[in-house]
């Protein structure tokens, strides 16, 4: 199997940004956005996904948090992409029910190659921490599209926005390492009528 490692980075007027993604790890994360909250739903994502993922973020959150949290979105997607490479022999599909105190929330994941987000957590307070709650749906939809996959996201129960947003993060984790695994009956090749992802 090809090394599903990478390195990418994004540099604009409101952010700069490094990310390494190795899809094949052991949970190990550096995160650095400047954002707590942030820092520790990127941390469980690479801890329960099995991805080491090192990350630092320098953003304009003399503004707000919009730009930092969107454009780590936007390089993430891009990233599991890249790592991806010509998808042969992964799953492709993926789905959890995460349980998290009074809160259930389900993730799956296509990685068909086409970009599309189904959001349906609810959420009632502005903010957790520093981190704007509006912005939880902005970072899914920057990484959905950034990576041309199909993600769903759905909150069956939960009353806690913490609880909510970290077992989204935790189920989204657990999909994707789902999706991204190799299935040796597919003899490297792509699970797809049509040939190709």
């Amino acid at each position: 199997m090809a090394d599903r490692a990478v390195k990418c980075t994004r540099k604009t007027s409101e952010t700069d940004i490094v990310l390494e993604l190795n899809l094949d790890g052991k949970g190990d994360a550096k995160i650095d956005t400047g954002i707590g909250f942030f820092d520790h739903m990127l941390t469980s994502f690479a801890k329960h996904g099995f991805f080491d993922l090192n990350l630092t973020v320098k953003g304009d959150l003399y503004v707000d948090c919009h730009h930092t949290i969107e454009d780590t979105g936007i390089v993430l997607g891009k990233a599991i992409k890249g790592a991806l490479g010509d998808k042969k022999s992964i799953k492709r599909f993926g789905n959890f029910f995460l349980p998290m105190d009074e809160t259930l929330v389900m993730c799956a994941i296509d990685l068909s190659g086409r970009p599309y987000l189904v959001y349906d957590l609810n959420l009632i307070t502005e903010r957790v921490g520093y981190f704007d709650t509006q912005m939880v749906k902005e970072f899914f939809y920057a990484v959905s599209y950034g990576a041309e996959m199909n993600l769903n996201l759905k909150q069956f129960s939960g009353s806690n926005d913490h609880h909510i947003i970290e077992a989204a993060f935790k189920a989204f984790a657990k999909a994707l390492d789902e999706a991204t695994s190799i299935d040796d009956r597919l003899n490297g090749k792509v699970l797809s009528t049509k040939g190709s992802l």
